[in-house]
């Protein structure tokens, strides 16, 4: 019983010392270039930044436009002919759109011109809709996503820093998914 305790007890100040790390990451001025999972602020000039029960109701009102970034490894170019790749599967928030590869601190104009039509198509043209902007729990790809988002136009962007690592582990449904092509494909 008391080892148990004792456990809990340990437990929570894990907990807690990770929540005041991440309270203690200053928010940069421009993008993270580097270490892309790692402990990420708390904050994000011009967005909203929530939780997973937040997350969640506006998931289930259809109150706004989901878009994953986590990073999708490319097939080989040099593959020869008839070997058998096999994508990482990924599984996101159900009615998300993925566009990997997008929340890297520098992008090629090509991926740039990649993320900016993506978001037009999930929200329709809508520049004012809400974008939840996402990928895994301590990953600077969806801040700088969610960043790119606002010098982009889009005036109601949310950075749901727990990504699919929070959604998981509050046991809501997660779809696999397949990507957006990006340009190169």
């Amino acid at each position: 019983m008391i080892a148990a305790a004792a456990r809990v007890a340990f437990m929570a100040i894990l907990v807690a010392a990770a929540g005041a790390a991440t309270a203690d990451v200053a928010e940069p001025d421009g993008y993270r270039l580097e270490n892309y999972r790692s402990p990420t602020p708390a904050t994000l000039r011009g967005a909203r930044v929530i939780g997973t029960d937040e997350a969640e109701t506006i998931w289930r009102g259809h109150a706004a436009s989901f878009v994953d970034v986590l990073p999708r490894p490319p097939r080989p170019r040099d593959l020869p002919a008839g070997t058998l790749w096999r994508d990482k599967p990924r599984a996101n928030i159900p009615g998300s759109i993925w566009l990997p590869d997008t929340g890297y601190g520098e992008l090629a104009p090509s991926m740039a011109d990649y993320f900016s039509r993506g978001l037009e198509k999930a929200t329709h043209g809508d520049r004012a809709r809400m974008l939840v902007l996402y990928c895994l729990a301590d990953c600077w790809m969806s801040w700088n996503a969610a960043k790119r988002a606002l010098v982009l136009g889009y005036s109601n962007v949310v950075w749901y820093p727990e990504g699919t690592d929070g959604w998981l582990n509050s046991l809501l449904p997660l779809q696999d998914s397949t990507p957006e092509p990006r340009p190169d494909e």
